[in-house]
């Protein structure tokens, strides 16, 4: 359950987590943490640690294997029959590290196969690593350490006492030194170009669900602390009509430092997540990265829900929501035969060089999150 927003459609108000909420599925989480004891670094030059570019060269990708009904319902072949396919595509290219409970993990090396290391010393609560997990950092110096970003559950909306622990235990499995940021958040409200710029949506990070009573330049500090980054480009974002509050990496993605991309929705698109989208190329197409230059925003089409296979109301088509991993791009597609043919293009354009593996996962779009949800990258040193 993850993050997204961009590719919403109008047949619906209720996306993401919300469908499961609604459905009666997700467990209402703990109240909303407090931060939790944070560290004190600074963006700086090289040698100092921040997130590298998500394109650059990883180590392995972490992910997380889902086995609770109380959350997807009694059936779970779906969505554990789209986690091992996104698993065993990615192990074609790097290294993948699937956490699973105790109980499941027979089940998950059953599915995803000899290629994926499955462990059972990392319990976890859901699928969606994106959120949960560390963000990886580097100093160009051959060091390595992670930051936890306090998940509470967007906002104590779904049970998270596994969840809430995932990203330090990864650390401490990995062997890098932990610290967790002084802010809550999720891993898929927060877009890094790895060169000193972020973006985000306030409705996700500016909300007291997750950060009470802070300010949004205060956020901006504590998210550039975290990321060793100097800019923020914000944008208003959607709140409360998805579990995530509208995370940015449903719309939104960098490409290089100054070059970003914005799924777009068809012209006829009226709903809030349609104008949000509009509004978030908008503001990058006027925005500057961190090293001063103009942004450089390219468009990628989304599908026309009336011809994708899924008739949810709640289903989530975001290319956008792509993963990018040594090699390749880990997209989706969703039976509009035509925009999954432009959106292949368009991302073989984007990223030369790399294999487009389009991937069916209509489980997970339909909990309302794609695969950029449910990964995570270490970084290579």
């Amino acid at each position: 359950m993850n993050d997204h927003t961009a590719g919403r459609h109008a047949r619906s108000g209720l996306n993401r987590r919300g469908f499961l909420a609604a459905a009666g599925f997700a467990a209402v989480g703990a109240a909303v943490a407090t931060t939790a004891p944070g560290w004190a670094g600074t963006a700086g030059p090289a040698g100092t640690f921040a997130v590298p570019a998500e394109d650059g060269r990883h180590t392995r990708t972490w992910m997380a294997w889902p086995d609770r009904t109380a959350i997807w319902g009694r059936d779970l072949s779906g969505v554990q029959a789209d986690i091992a396919l996104i698993a065993r595509t990615i192990a074609r290219y790097e290294p993948v590290v699937m956490c699973a409970n105790s109980a499941g993990v027979a089940k998950a090396r059953s599915m995803c196969g000899s290629a994926v290391t499955v462990i059972g010393s990392i319990p976890v609560d859901d699928c969606w690593m994106r959120d949960t997990g560390p963000v990886f950092r580097t100093d160009g110096s051959g060091g390595l350490d992670a930051v936890g970003l306090n998940f509470n559950g967007w906002g104590g909306k779904q049970a998270h006492a596994k969840d809430a622990l995932v990203a330090e235990r990864i650390a401490a499995y990995a062997g890098v030194p932990f610290t967790y940021a002084d802010l809550v958040g999720e891993g898929g409200a927060v877009e890094q170009d790895g060169a000193g710029t972020l973006m985000a949506t306030r409705s996700s990070l500016v909300n007291g669900n997750r950060n009470p009573g802070m300010s949004q330049s205060a956020l901006e500090a504590a998210l550039c602390d975290a990321y060793g980054a100097t800019e923020v480009i914000w944008f208003d974002g959607v709140k409360g009509q998805d579990i995530t509050d509208d995370h940015v990496d449903a719309t939104s993605r960098f490409l290089a430092p100054g070059g970003a991309l914005v799924q777009m929705p068809l012209a006829s698109d009226t709903d809030a997540f349609a104008k949000d989208a509009r509004r978030q190329y908008q503001v990058l197409s006027t925005s500057k990265a961190a090293t001063g230059a103009a942004m450089t925003v390219a468009k990628l089409q989304g599908p026309d829900y009336d011809r994708i296979r899924s008739a949810n109301q709640n289903f989530l088509a975001a290319y956008a929501n792509y993963y990018v991993c040594n090699g390749a791009v880990i997209s989706a597609q969703f039976g509009d035969t035509s925009a999954d043919r432009a959106a292949k293009a368009t991302l073989a354009r984007l990223y030369p060089g790399r294999v487009i593996e389009q991937l069916a996962i209509d489980s997970l779009g339909t909990g309302g999150g794609g695969i950029h949800c449910v990964t995570q990258q270490q970084p290579a040193v």
